[in-house]
């Protein structure tokens, strides 16, 4: 009987070998004292250091659809920073210093420098949200994903001291609702994108709009944690999937809504043409960001504070909402 080995079945451990020589110098740069452990390891150590009553805030997320338009244009090098970005973008919401983030890339055969532009994006992503990359998963699964598919996922633990936790609950009438821009459709709705535009080079404004599509979503962690140390922030909504009708609400206590004016939204101009390809504009609103990436909910008499402490950092923010007395949580207008 002719002899079968793991390269026979689909399996090459050597290109893995490979992947980890390309990518272990990439993932260094974003260790920290507290990391205590390589790549290799069976498991990843990350000591919490000094911290008075700490609370472990977790996330976990993945990239979905938008994974397919970089494989069919063969930019690998932008996703992995949404990985990160929506995992540490949600433990953001309660306060939370990411610390670090794992990762997870599956496919049907690995290729080692499509591996290695994967993790250039995880690692750029980590560095941005000041997080360390203390492990990950790579998985071959041939006969499971298509050759040339990938799929990536992530998992992030960050920190905050239990009395400067943010959950909402602090929220009320009065506090003023601002935006900071997303840099477009970041990492949701892309079901519906990739019904809506079937040719990722058709030209968008001057270049293929593939290039518009595959915009890494924005890491709002060291700007907003800077105004969360100055300012008594009471809440903190990422707006991802269901855009701010779905998760706004999540963050409004019971009795109070949320006001927002669609007419001061800046609505970047890939969410028009995107409506122009036959969305209905209510479908629009409960499906993408709508060009709004992170909100703030705050006192009134701290707004023009805040707004100068994130113009100062580089960061655009505008008002679109109040807080007021209610049943609905969110009402847009």
């Amino acid at each position: 009987m002719a002899k079968i080995s793991y390269k026979d079945a689909g399996v090459n451990k050597e290109e893995g070998y490979r992947s980890v020589s390309l990518i272990k110098d990439m993932v260094a740069q974003t260790h920290d004292k507290n990391v205590l452990t390589g790549l290799g390891s069976f498991g990843a150590m990350y000591a919490l250091g000094n911290y008075r009553n700490p609370v472990l805030v977790s996330g976990t997320d993945g990239v979905g659809t938008k994974l397919e338009i970089a494989f069919k244009v063969k930019k690998y090098d932008t996703v992995g920073i949404d990985a990160v970005a929506m995992c540490v973008n949600d433990v953001l919401c309660h306060g939370a210093q990411p610390l670090f983030f794992l990762d997870y890339i599956a496919c049907g055969k690995l290729e080692a420098e499509v591996m290695a532009d994967l993790v250039k994006g995880v690692t750029g992503g980590c560095l941005q949200a000041g997080a360390a990359l203390i492990g990950g998963e790579t998985a071959e699964m041939p006969g499971f994903y298509k050759e040339g598919d990938y799929d990536i996922a992530g998992f992030t633990v960050g920190v905050v001291e239990k009395e400067m936790l943010i959950t909402g609950n602090d929220i009320q009438q009065g506090d003023i609702i601002l935006a900071m821009p997303s840099s477009g459709i970041h990492s949701n709705g892309f079901s519906l994108v990739r019904k809506l535009i079937p040719d990722y080079f058709v030209d968008f404004e001057g270049k293929p709009i593939w290039e518009t599509l595959l915009t890494p979503t924005k890491i709002y962690v060291k700007p907003v944690l800077d105004i969360v140390k100055r300012f008594d922030v009471h809440g903190l909504a990422h707006i991802t999937g269901g855009g701010l009708i779905e998760n706004i609400p999540r963050i409004i206590p019971k009795g109070l809504t949320a006001h927002i004016e669609k007419a001061k939204i800046k609505i970047p101009a890939i969410f028009s043409y995107l409506q122009k390809q036959g969305v209905e504009e209510n479908e629009m609103w409960n499906t993408f960001n709508m060009g709004v990436g992170f909100v703030l909910v705050v006192k009134p008499e701290e707004k023009d504070g805040i707004v100068k402490v994130l113009n100062n950092l580089g960061e655009e923010v505008y008002e679109i909402g109040s807080i007021e007395s209610g049943e609905n949580r969110i009402e847009l207008k």
